[in-house]
């Protein structure tokens, strides 16, 4: 396992822990590796972890190994991203964005300093 890496692999068991009992906003990429779309986007989302590494957690979650999580978000379709502060959904983006519309996102789930 890559300790270099500014994400969380997150599933079933340690997502009550890591996302909705979380100190820090947490965005949570739910992809698989069969989806085309999701392969473009999580290089992008690793990007972003390490960009916003200090500022927000950044996990994610394969919808095959974690169904019991994707259905309890309803995740229709991958990839889907969603943003939480305090446990919960304040936004959330269905399907591969550019970066730089994905960082509005990010920046907006920082809090003001």
């Amino acid at each position: 396992m890559a300790e270099d890496r500014n994400y969380v692999t997150l599933t079933d068991e340690n997502f009550e822990e890591e996302v909705l009992k979380s100190d820090t906003p947490v965005v949570v990429d739910f992809w698989a590796p069969w989806c085309g779309p999701c392969r473009v986007l999580g290089p992008v989302i690793e990007e972003l972890a390490d960009d916003f590494k200090d500022q927000v957690k950044v996990g994610k979650l394969n919808v095959d190994d974690s169904p019991r999580t994707a259905q309890q978000f309803a995740i229709r379709s991958i990839p889907t991203v969603l943003f939480l502060n305090d446990g919960e959904v304040v936004d959330s983006v269905v399907g591969a964005l550019p970066k730089p519309a994905l960082a509005e996102k990010f920046t907006a789930l920082v809090p003001a300093a």
